[in-house]
């Protein structure tokens, strides 16, 4: 190996070495700071149950905050501030209840005191990493890849020459299907991959930035990236029926009172039910609380447009806050539609969009959702340029489609519900 790559390689094992640092200081603060004030500075001369209970749940929820916030960085171009608060959330109370329900002894001050510890952790590492560490990408100034441009949370720098000049960068994008990439510059991203320093072709970086796939040209290997796992399919069909079935104490009253407030606000069936398209191109049945007019669709169907005169006092509510899809949850019992999934659209425009935009079908490829990534990341689209952007979207989850880009769609639908953005 050359000077120039031991160069690089020291940088890598400076990365690794200085993320295994944070992690260690990270834990010891989680965990040991709560235990040396609750306990003493000689707390660990005595391990009793409940100590041994409580360190155990705090270690274990601070390794999967971190490996939870790193995998979702992954389908956000590196903005986890909105995730940090849900996950460091949702893992302690997971914690709590695998602890309450086990009847293990623990410490509640401790396990409170750790949670705290593990926010200020999550935020400080946050903003600290932001200011003096953003994401550096060098980017080879050839084909597609000279039209990638800086965002808030990731820095682009433009090579003038096949080096990296000393400067420490997470990765190198390229173009690298440009006729224009030289000998020289293609030994440069060889010896980047040889000291361990991440080579992108412009299209993953342009995927990961935006969270959408273009669909005017689809490779051989992009087909077969569409095709969704198997075993997360039959599992995610099994997380859907558990969860469905474990909030019915919560979502049955939900949607008896609004029933209720439908029924009082205007005349007409208080279940809207309509013909939508599915897994595998089929019809099915959709369920949905009316929102409009029943007389909504005399003039055949179309899209909602804002401030839509179609939508009723309480429809306009409960489409703002999404309590309008709660009755899809017997579709998702049927089998007919998941939690989480391309929404599913009418047959007529089915017909329209396949039409117009290519590749459109394979979105059928999997079950629609009542929530989905294009939902969250785009909101309403009710014309076709805005529906190609849609279909580059469920694209994408298609493409990444597994557990933790679900946790995400969840996490940004819930802030969406309290937010009522991008309801029509």
């Amino acid at each position: 190996m050359n000077h120039y790559e031991r160069r690089y390689s020291r940088w890598y094992e400076v990365v690794l070495l200085g993320w295994a640092f944070q992690l260690l200081i990270g834990l010891l603060l989680v965990a040991a700071a709560p235990a040396l004030f609750g306990w003493g500075w000689d707390f660990w001369r005595y391990m009793d149950p409940v100590r041994v209970n409580t360190l155990t749940a705090i270690t274990v929820s601070f390794l999967v905050i971190v490996l939870t916030l790193r995998r979702l960085s992954r389908f956000s171009g590196g903005a986890i501030l909105a995730h940090i608060v849900p996950v460091v959330t949702g893992i302690f109370l997971v914690a709590f209840a695998v602890l309450f329900f086990s009847r293990s002894a623990y410490s509640r001050p401790i396990l409170l005191a750790a949670y705290a510890m593990a926010l200020t952790w999550c935020y400080a590492g946050y903003f600290i990493s932001k200011h003096y560490h953003k994401v550096k990408f060098a980017v080879v100034p050839l084909g597609k890849a000279s039209t990638i441009c800086s965002t808030s949370n990731l820095k682009i720098r433009q090579l003038t020459r096949p080096d990296l000049e000393g400067v420490r960068y997470d990765g190198v994008i390229a173009d690298l299907q440009s006729d224009a990439l030289t000998n020289e510059w293609e030994r440069f991203l060889a010896q980047c991959i040889l000291a361990h320093i991440p080579v992108f072709h412009v299209r993953q970086a342009v995927e990961a930035i935006t969270g959408r796939i273009e669909i005017d040209r689809l490779s051989e290997n992009d087909v077969g990236a569409l095709l969704p796992s198997p075993l997360y399919s039959m599992a995610k069909r099994l997380i859907d029926i558990a969860v469905t079935i474990l909030t019915i104490p919560i979502t049955v009253p939900l949607m008896l009172l609004t029933a209720l407030a439908i029924r009082m606000d205007s005349p007409g069936p208080v279940i809207f039910v309509q013909s939508r398209v599915g897994q595998g191109n089929r019809d099915f049945r959709i369920y949905k609380f009316r929102s409009m007019r029943v007389d909504a669709e005399r003039h055949g169907a179309q899209f909602a447009a804002a401030d839509d005169e179609r939508i009723t006092r309480v429809g306009r509510f409960i489409r703002k806050v999404r309590l309008d899809e709660l009755p899809q949850l017997f579709n998702v019992l049927k089998g007919e539609m998941s939690l989480i999934g391309p929404r599913p659209e009418q047959r007529v425009f089915v017909d329209q969009f396949e039409a117009q935009i290519p590749f459109y079908i394979y979105r059928h490829v999997v079950r629609p959702g009542i929530t989905g990534w294009a939902q969250v990341m785009q909101g309403y689209a009710a014309d076709a340029d805005a529906t190609r952007i849609k279909i580059q979207h469920d694209f994408y989850y298609i493409k990444h489609f597994s557990l933790w880009l679900d946790i995400l769609i969840v996490f940004k639908t819930v802030r969406i519900m309290v937010t009522g953005s991008g309801a029509r």
